[in-house]
């Protein structure tokens, strides 16, 4: 076959979840229903923390940055995956595929970065609480989310710049539902000696990094738990954390699952759908963790839901 770097052509074809066409209305509809909850539930969140004063503080500023990285992530792969059930397309150009490929990195590190922001805003909040505000001032939490911003770009421009480099096969078939970057590589005519170790090296570490401070900060807390004598008050210093430690078992739990499914089947398919756990129900889900579990994240959407129907 012929190998191209760049075309004009659809150079590759996303083969989805399934190919059994009386199936494609129902993933239509069930997917748009995802999205839209998704994307809904997480703008609530956004417009309840910044227009409710109640909520101005570091851990729903976070909060509040969360659900917008949520918003980008579901973005990013489900409207063009919904656009190529209703043409019955399956095409998407070498430039299409390798931007979403790049905004998904993006997107999933940021969430990555962010919960563990989150981590440590309930650590200094439970283990150092006269200093919370001091520590976690505005300027420090506007900082924390830039470096974020600014880790995940370069590392995921660095994967992109990596992957231009290399050549493809005209009309390459990707068994997926999205241009995801363990995939692209498998379908590349040229070696990926270079990419893959990048990719294994700067997930194993960003990865671990990122891990370990959710994990330091939570082994922090519970040490500090323990030594409160008053099982209420350790009750209600812990409840402040339930909500992040959901999305957290959400988020890692979700995307470990991909990954033993990927080790453990030979089917793309079985994949495929893994995936969908964390590129779409865990988005869909931090919302309602976040607005069930708080009850001051419920008043303030009560706040809000009355404001908006009263205009």
């Amino acid at each position: 076959m012929e190998t191209e770097n760049q075309t004009t052509v659809s150079d590759f074809l996303l083969l989805g979840l399934s190919e059994d066409p009386e199936l494609q209305s129902l993933l239509f509809g069930l997917f748009l229903s995802m999205y839209l909850v998704t994307v809904l539930g997480n703008l609530f969140i956004i417009l309840a923390v910044s227009s409710d004063p109640h909520l101005h503080t570091p851990m729903y500023f976070f909060l509040a940055n969360l659900s917008f990285a949520d918003i980008c992530f579901v973005t990013t792969t489900i409207p063009k995956m919904l656009v190529n059930i209703q043409t019955q397309s399956k095409g998407i150009s070498y430039t299409g595929c390798l931007t979403q490929g790049y905004f998904f990195m993006i997107f999933v590190g940021l969430d990555n970065s962010l919960l563990t922001i989150m981590a440590y805003d309930r650590f200094v909040a439970i283990c150092h609480p006269l200093n919370y505000m001091v520590i976690m001032n505005p300027r420090i939490c506007g900082l924390l989310v830039l470096v974020s911003w600014f880790m995940i770009f370069c590392v995921s421009l660095l994967h992109i710049l990596l992957m231009a480099q290399l050549n493809f096969c005209i009309g390459t078939e990707i068994p997926h539902f999205f241009c995801e970057l363990a995939q692209i590589l498998k379908i590349a005519c040229s070696d990926t000696l270079i990419n893959n170790i990048f990719l294994y090296v700067a997930t194993a570490l960003l990865g671990m990094f990122l891990l370990s401070g959710i994990l330091f900060s939570y082994s922090q807390i519970v040490s500090s738990l323990m030594r409160i004598s008053s099982t209420r008050d350790r009750y209600k210093a812990f409840s402040t954390c339930g909500s992040h430690l959901s999305i957290v078992s959400l988020f890692y739990g979700t995307g470990l699952g991909v990954y033993l499914s990927s080790a453990t089947t030979h089917s793309s398919q079985s994949s495929s759908i893994a995936s969908v756990m964390y590129t779409m129900v865990t988005p869909m889900l931090n919302p309602f963790i976040y607005s069930l579990r708080n009850k001051d994240m419920k008043g303030a959407l009560g706040r809000l839901l009355r404001r908006t129907s009263c205009s």
